[in-house]
């Protein structure tokens, strides 16, 4: 193998089953690469809000000075978006040497396409002589590949139920696989606002230093600007987050909350935390992409995240119509994302996506179907997202608004040619 292409071809058909969560082969592999970071690891796990609090951490420390490296997970377009050095994705050349790093050590171990490219980017990231690694949890946490390192601090984002046939179907259960990735002595922001009992009684169990929205760190706020409060740390006179959307508050306080944990190790000025969350950038979160008619894209994909882009979408304003993108996986809870944006949306364009696991458009409007009282909405079916995007902007007045969302791979077929500006002709007579 040459390329990172051939290279994830390859990794695809290695193991027999896409997902075999554990540690032990991992970690036997990593050992055998002698894998370590000299510089404090931060690790985000949690249902919804990973990526943007990755994001939120990676901007201040940067504004800070401090080498970031960050790894995170599924990527929106190229698989070179999964791992930063310093503020730039790693090129494909270093991902192609990192593959054959593990490849000239593996043996007769076999990894499944998650396990070698985490190992891969652990390689990079090693070698990278970071100040801080900042790492994204890909399912779970207790048995997640990522958690072969040891966090120095974790933060759990918001718990939801997501992936349940693998984590659970509830949330206390959920919650005891992400307080996997705690570790003793070492702090852990718990930032959904409601966290479940088993989060907090496994940092008790194993003596973790646990910090809780709401006890140990808030935030308030008006139109204009919020604050923030933490155990010997306030900011006042914030700028909201360049991340758009009523959630990121709570993604943003507990970042606050991990940097005053590691204040000794990593501190941070407050012009930096101000420049940071003013400048953090990353695509499919509630992105608004100005036009005529205006899009959305967001990688909301399960009842919790769709909830929220629900309110977003409250929130901005009157539109005549709402055309929807939707694409999503087979296994996901389907029904009670409909129920709650459907009263938000006139059209939908439900769109194939190329992978086994993927729902047909076919069968998502059917499920739409199903739960639909509405007699003044229409749908349609579409071999991928780009022709979805075509019909929606087709059919939309220049005053309209379009949303793409569901899974990443859904939001990533509309950017594989760049951002789409749009320019609807005027159907109005």
């Amino acid at each position: 193998m040459k390329t990172l292409q051939q290279w994830l071809d390859w990794c695809e058909h290695l193991h027999p089953v896409a997902i075999d969560m554990g540690l032990e082969r991992v970690k036997a592999v990593a050992e055998r690469m002698n894998l370590r970071f000299d510089c404090p690891v931060i690790t985000v796990a949690g249902t919804n809000g990973k990526g943007s609090t990755c994001a939120m951490l990676e901007a201040v420390l940067l504004q800070a000075g401090y080498r970031t490296g960050v790894y995170t997970s599924p990527h929106l377009v190229h698989f070179e978006e999964r791992c930063r050095l310093h503020g730039e994705s790693a090129s494909a050349e270093m991902f192609a040497d990192a593959f054959a790093a593990v490849e000239a050590v593996r043996g007769d171990v076999s990894l499944t396409y998650f396990e070698f490219s985490t190992l891969a980017i652990f390689h990079l990231m090693a070698q990278a002589q970071l100040d801080v690694a900042i790492l994204e949890v890909g399912m779970g946490g207790r048995l997640d590949a990522v958690n072969i390192m040891d966090a120095d601090c974790t933060i759990i984002t918001s718990i939801d139920i997501d992936h349940a046939a693998i984590l659970g179907n509830d949330r206390e259960t959920i919650g005891r696989e992400k307080a996997g990735v705690m570790r003793p002595g070492r702090p852990v922001i718990v930032s959904d606002p409601v966290a479940p009992q088993s989060v907090m009684d496994h940092a008790t169990a194993i003596g973790a230093q646990l910090w809780l929205f709401g006890r140990d760190f808030n935030y308030a706020g008006d139109k204009q600007q919020w604050a923030w409060a933490g155990r010997d740390r306030r900011y006042s006179g914030l700028a909201y987050p360049a991340l758009r959307g009523a959630n990121q508050l709570i993604n943003a306080s507990g970042v606050l909350a991990a940097l005053e944990s590691l204040r000794q190790r990593i501190p941070v000025t407050a012009q930096a935390v101000r420049n940071g969350l003013a400048m953090v950038e990353l695509a499919g979160r509630f992105q608004i992409v100005p036009g005529q008619p205006v899009l959305v894209l967001d990688v909301a994909h399960n009842p919790h995240s769709v909830a929220a882009l629900a309110v977003n979408l409250d929130a901005m304003g009157f539109y005549p119509t709402t055309h929807a993108v939707f694409g999503a996986m087979a296994d996901k809870d389907l029904l009670p994302m409909f129920q709650r944006i459907n009263p938000l949306v006139d059209r939908w364009y439900f769109t194939d996506l190329p992978l086994p696991r993927a729902a047909k458009a076919t069968d998502l409007q059917q499920v739409w179907q199903g739960q639909n009282t509405r007699t003044d909405t229409a749908s349609s079916v579409h071999a991928d997202p780009m022709h979805a995007l075509s019909a929606a902007i087709e059919a939309a007045d220049p005053a309209d608004r379009i949303v793409v969302f569901g899974s990443f791979h859904t939001v990533g077929g509309v950017l594989k040619d760049g951002i789409p500006r749009l320019q609807a002709k005027h159907l109005s007579p």
